[in-house]
């Protein structure tokens, strides 16, 4: 558990953060500053030769979900996430994308021709692929600056042996300026040093390893700016934003959702969906999360997390009413999708099939 710091804003910033052992709870310390939050994971690169596209040329990003679909149907498709395309090799024939690969991978053996496509729409295909391994790269150091250290952690300092400074799991546990917890990252926590701080006195910077911890990726930073400054009050604040931030502003929604109480509305209570800007899937859940849960509201981020919600806990109760005006940007934008084997639904009316599964009676306008 985060300590309770009470007073003005400067002092609520100052524990910002709290890095809190997940056995037992006990916080090693809190800080208002940490360098190597933010970063970049290790991406997969695969380099598609014969790249046959689908429509226009694929360039920037490509989309949060990228699926590649063996041609071989003895095979199954293999997932990419958070997917940029380096574009063409000049003077070749190829494509290049690099992402996030899932736990699976290509299948083994595998390096035959394959279809892409972003769940939405294919991208094109390919006639045989190559996994390049990037170079190997030593990992940041995240450094919790300013901290004030626990008694736990003290006495670790003091010790000074490796098992002593090996504080093994731990969670970095992050509050907003108004004090509401907003995220968790866990990490392997082993120290590399620690220096007196300037920051104030009896505070140190603590360095620890960072080859164990997952970074909030770069393009994620301004929506963590806006988020850490507190929730919004205000319904669309993510409007503007394009998909991928869209998607970062989701999944900041979906992880404070997870470290907080809600209270559900009794049944038969109305809710009303502002439907001008689902323009794409994230914009979907947004509204969704809002029209349930108010500005920053979160009520599923993919179908099966809508249909938990639906079950309860998530600040509705059945039956209830849903007004969705301005349904046809979200029709014309989501009706066609695609399964990760490439197989055409229609993801609007799976939302409505799954929403009246669940109790809510919507009215389309």
């Amino acid at each position: 558990m985060i300590l309770t710091v009470q007073g003005d804003e400067d002092r609520r910033r100052r524990a910002r953060y709290a890095l809190t052992e997940t056995e037992h709870g006990h916080v090693w310390g809190v800080c208002a500053e940490v360098e190597g939050l933010f970063g970049e994971a290790r991406r997969g690169t695969y380099e598609l030769f014969r790249w046959d596209p689908q429509g226009a040329e694929v360039r920037g990003w490509a989309g949060r979900r990228v699926w590649l679909v063996p041609e071989d149907e003895a095979f199954g498709p293999w997932l990419l996430e958070d997917v940029e395309s380096l574009g063409r090799h000049r003077g070749a024939d190829s494509l290049v994308l690099t992402g996030l690969d899932d736990y699976e991978g290509p299948p083994e053996g595998y390096r035959g021709a394959v279809r892409v496509h972003d769940e939405q729409r294919w991208l094109g295909s390919c006639r045989e692929f190559t996994r390049v391994l990037p170079p190997d790269r030593a990992a940041s150091p995240l450094v919790l600056r300013g901290l004030a250290p626990g008694a736990e952690l003290r006495r670790a300092l003091a010790t000074g042996t490796r098992r002593a400074l090996n504080l093994e799991e731990a969670a970095l546990e992050i509050r907003d300026d108004r004090g509401e917890p907003l995220a968790e990252r866990l990490l392997w926590a082993t120290i590399h040093a620690w220096r007196p701080s300037t920051l104030g006195a009896d505070l140190i910077d603590l360095e620890l390893d960072g080859s164990l911890f997952t970074p909030v990726p770069e393009h994620a930073r301004p929506i963590w700016d806006r988020w850490l400054a507190g929730s919004p009050n205000t319904p669309g604040a993510w409007a503007d934003l394009d998909s991928r931030q869209r998607l970062a502003w989701l999944d900041t929604v979906r992880e404070r959702a997870c470290r907080r109480e809600h209270q559900d509305r009794p049944a038969n209570h109305a809710y009303e969906l502002d439907g001008r800007h689902i323009t794409d899937v994230p914009s979907l859940y947004l509204a969704l999360g809002e029209a349930v849960n108010g500005p920053g509201g979160y009520f599923g981020g993919c179908l099966d997390a809508l249909d938990d919600c639906l079950r309860g806990t998530f600040g509705y109760t059945a039956p209830a009413t849903l007004l969705w005006p301005n349904v046809t940007t979200a029709r014309e934008h989501l009706s066609r999708a695609l399964t990760p084997d490439g197989r055409p639904y229609d993801l609007f009316t799976e939302v409505l099939n799954t929403l009246a599964r669940g109790g809510m009676d919507v009215t389309l306008a």
